[in-house]
């Protein structure tokens, strides 16, 4: 894939829809293996982070606002975010942000 150029600040939500998801998958499925999908098609940047079944949550159950805060943080572009259990026992997140040029 060629690089592509994407507004600073969508750039910056998709990193931190990455981040988020990756602390996620270490906190809450500690030893699972995650991969990362970025990529720009039409007019978005689609992010997708999966994780595997991991061993037992490490602490702290949540009550954070990971999973809200991406949703805000991708909502704020106009964009949509999933976050589902997978079948396998794994986590999914998908977020969809339009690219804007101004």
């Amino acid at each position: 894939m060629a690089d592509a150029e994407v507004p600073g600040a969508v750039g910056l939500t998709a990193y931190r829809v990455v981040q988020e998801a990756l602390t996620n998958a270490a906190r809450h499925a500690p030893g699972s293996t995650a991969s990362v999908v970025v990529e720009l098609v039409g007019g978005e940047l689609r992010v997708v982070v999966r994780n595997t079944a991991g061993g037992p949550p490490r602490g702290g159950g949540g009550g954070g606002h990971g999973l809200p805060g991406m949703r805000e943080r991708v909502a704020v572009h106009g964009g949509s975010l999933t976050a589902v259990p997978t079948e396998d026992g794994g986590f999914e997140v998908r977020a969809a942000v339009p690219v804007v040029r101004r």
